[in-house]
């Protein structure tokens, strides 16, 4: 009897220390996003699209700032002879200008930022479906984005799955 249970106990443990070990075994990868979003020829457009974006918000700040000093200039040079109503009605022209001005700036970057989100998201979610992809395909538990800086180690025996990715994308 106490030889049956032995061997009922070994085969027991043999097949929950099986099943513990196949529990355990995951497969983890790694990806540089930055990487494939460098690579990607969307990003090109994408680019030149927020950069005509923010050369027209330059031009309207400069347009602002022209306005600005031409009427920082009549006021200084004409200063002297305008009745006091005049020249605080001139004054308070100067500083609702600034104003606006200092008002743009703070709405330009929101607006600016908001735009890049707006350009990039479409490629960011193309490279998640991409990586969503690859990492089902290969059968990875993890795949670890190091261009974030989220991960700590990468052993030397990690996958890099970003030429995967790429040439998921269709990229070289």
């Amino acid at each position: 009897m106490n030889k049956i249970f032995k061997v009922f106990f070994l085969f027991v443990a043999f097949f929950a220390l099986n099943g513990f070990a196949n529990a355990q075994t995951v497969k983890i990868a790694h990806v540089n996003t930055n990487e494939v979003m460098n690579a990607m020829p969307e990003k090109t457009k994408a680019e030149k699209s927020l950069e005509s974006y923010y050369n027209e918000l330059q031009e309207q700040l400069k347009g602002m700032a022209t306005e600005y000093q031409n009427k920082l200039q009549d006021y200084q040079a004409n200063a002297e002879t305008m009745s006091n109503l005049v020249k605080q009605s001139k004054e308070k022209e100067l500083v609702d200008l600034e104003s606006r001005i200092t008002a743009f700036q703070a709405n330009a970057e929101s607006e600016f930022d908001n735009k890049r989100a707006e350009l990039l998201a479409p490629l960011l979610e193309k490279i998640q479906n991409a990586i969503n992809a690859v990492g089902k395909e290969k059968g990875y538990t993890y795949i670890l984005d190091v261009a974030t800086g989220t991960t700590v180690y990468i052993g030397t025996d990690a996958v890099d799955v970003t030429k995967d990715v790429k040439s998921k994308l269709g990229i070289k």
